[in-house]
């Protein structure tokens, strides 16, 4: 053959292959909407007397495997995880591979979830599970409900679901060392629906766990549990959802370290309610220091005046605990005191002016602290500092759109350290009343319980705007909002302590309950949102 004529015939050759090779619809023909179908297993699907350690699963049509380790459970669980294959490539089939030994007269569920979805168009094929027993029939039991956040109006994905048989060897403390009898996962919703199951009467907990063990770890998962026993067949569909909190730790001090020169930082966990640091080092006269609890951390800020010494002592206590720590000191350098406003341009009409620094605040001047209107007239003040941040506050009569200058001259704020502010100067301004809105709502308290009221904001309603406690039914009126989405809701403060107290697994307390109002709350500027209803009732 020519070289001209061979070059032609290979370039042919290659075009037509790469034609062959290709995948997917034709250009202009009607996209692929159906997910794979299961075809046949090897064993078949719903095997009894189970006794093999491989399994192929056939589908017709090409698969790939997307989260699997998020989406497959296997229930019972087993200690060896399950080996799939393949699982970096496109298959018409699946390989699995059990490394464990597997229970007597048990029925398994091999639950794939939505991991497998077809090669071309990400069709999934949901919650498909294969199922096999090792005994001479298929558990066909089945049990159903929902979870939710015991705090969060908010839903909950991804959440365990556990079963434990209660038998002679069943104890309570089983869902801290023991994987469970049953398992299965609410996936991207908050129901669970356990299939398979054996008669008998059983445990139900549900765990959102970080690590995915079928364990509960009290320092890191949320637990709920269903108040009574499970029955089976009897308790087919559970009515009330499970409710998931976060236990409080018992309190436990981790060591002091040294921040920076005159600050420590004392870790806690657990309930910081009451607890103390006292320097039992010798100290002089005019030794000084501050405490205070660092926001949204497990935290405890310790400010003094420096001393010479190597390291210092301390006892910290609480409510129930007494501990001795000692603190070594090798920092040469105090955090020199930085001061900001916590208002950029807008002062909104239920808001206070804070300026708040990074060390506690303990004297200011109000004699080199001067506010004015735009008329540079002197509006009248009273000030305070913070106990538990670091700021102070100015409080004056806030008049609507209407422009302020304020000047802090130098040597207006001390820190601990006595370090004082250089010249600072803040320009902000009100709005219209217009420009805000209100909400009425009247409470109709139908128990004898107390209710903590929250006027919520934010997309996952967790910003709190105001607070109220109510002890019997009132009319609740929140003035000059801002134009946002709004929520209520109602903390049954079973224990009068005006706080929400979560639960306990082993001492079997749920935790208390909250009701959410119902509607949310668009509140547009210059309108007022009345009539609306919020009924507390029902408590079971």
């Amino acid at each position: 053959m020519k070289p001209i004529l061979r070059f032609i015939f290979f370039s042919i050759t290659v075009l037509i292959l790469s034609n062959c090779a290709r995948t997917g619809r034709p250009e202009g023909g009607p996209k692929d909407e159906d997910a794979p179908l299961f075809v046949t297993a090897n064993p078949p699907y719903k095997t009894v007397n189970f006794d093999k350690k491989e399994i192929r699963l056939n589908f017709n049509e090409y698969i790939k495997l997307k989260d699997l380790n998020k989406q497959l459970i296997v229930s019972p669980p087993l200690k060896t995880p399950l080996f799939v294959s393949p699982q970096g490539s496109a298959s018409k089939f699946l390989d699995l591979s059990i490394l464990d030994t597997l229970k007597e007269n048990s029925t398994y569920i091999i639950n794939f979830g939505n991991a497998i979805e077809d090669n071309n168009e990400g069709n999934k094929l949901e919650r498909f599970k294969y199922v096999f027993s090792t005994g001479s029939y298929i558990d066909s039991l089945t049990t159903s409900g929902e979870v939710k956040d015991a705090f969060l109006d908010a839903k909950l994905k991804n959440t365990n679901v556990l079963l434990y048989r209660i038998d002679s060897s069943f104890n309570d403390s089983i869902v801290f060392k023991t994987k469970p009898n049953y398992v299965t996962n609410t996936l991207d919703t908050t129901h669970f629906n356990l299939s398979n199951l054996k008669k008998g009467k059983y445990l139900m907990i549900a765990l959102k766990e970080n690590v995915n063990d079928y364990l509960f770890n009290p320092k890191e998962d949320k637990i709920g549990f269903y108040k009574d026993t499970i029955t089976l067949p009897q308790d087919s569909i559970i009515e009330n959802p499970i409710l998931l909190f976060k236990e409080l730790q018992p309190y436990r001090l981790r060591r002091g370290k040294e921040i920076t020169k005159g600050k420590i930082e004392f870790g806690f966990e657990g309930e910081a309610e009451n607890l103390k640091v006292e320097i039992i080092s010798k100290t002089p006269k005019d030794f000084k220091s501050i405490s205070k609890f660092e926001k949204d951390k497990d935290t405890l800020n310790y400010w003094y005046t420096p001393i010479e010494a190597d390291s210092l002592n301390f006892i910290v206590t609480n409510n129930n605990f007494i501990d001795t720590v000692t603190v070594k000191l090798r920092k040469k350098k105090i955090d020199s005191l930085l001061l900001k406003s916590t208002v950029s341009n807008t002062l909104h009409l239920r808001d206070t002016f804070f300026i708040e620094g990074n060390n506690p605040i303990t004297k200011i001047d109000t004699s080199k602290i001067v506010l004015t209107d735009k008329d540079t007239l002197a509006v009248s003040y009273s000030s305070f500092i913070s106990k538990k941040e670091n700021k102070i506050g100015l409080i004056f009569d806030k008049k609507p759109q209407e422009k302020y200058k304020l000047n802090v001259l130098p040597e207006a704020i001390f820190d601990i350290f006595e370090q004082k502010n250089d010249t600072l100067k803040y320009h902000f301004s009100t709005k219209e009343i217009e420009d805000y809105g209100r909400i009425t709502i009247d409470i109709v308290n139908q128990t004898s319980e107390n209710l903590i009221i929250e006027l919520l904001e934010g997309k996952d309603k967790d910003k709190l705007v105001e607070r109220t406690f109510v002890t019997e039914s009132t009319q609740l009126r929140f003035n000059n909002l801002e134009p946002k989405t709004y929520y209520f809701r109602a903390i049954i403060d079973t224990n009068k302590n005006n706080k929400w107290d979560t639960g306990n697994y082993l001492l079997k307390s749920q935790p208390e309950k909250i009701i959410y109002f119902t509607e949310e709350l668009e509140l547009r500027a210059n309108y007022y949102l009345d009539g609306n209803i919020f009924t507390i009732a029902n408590l079971d």
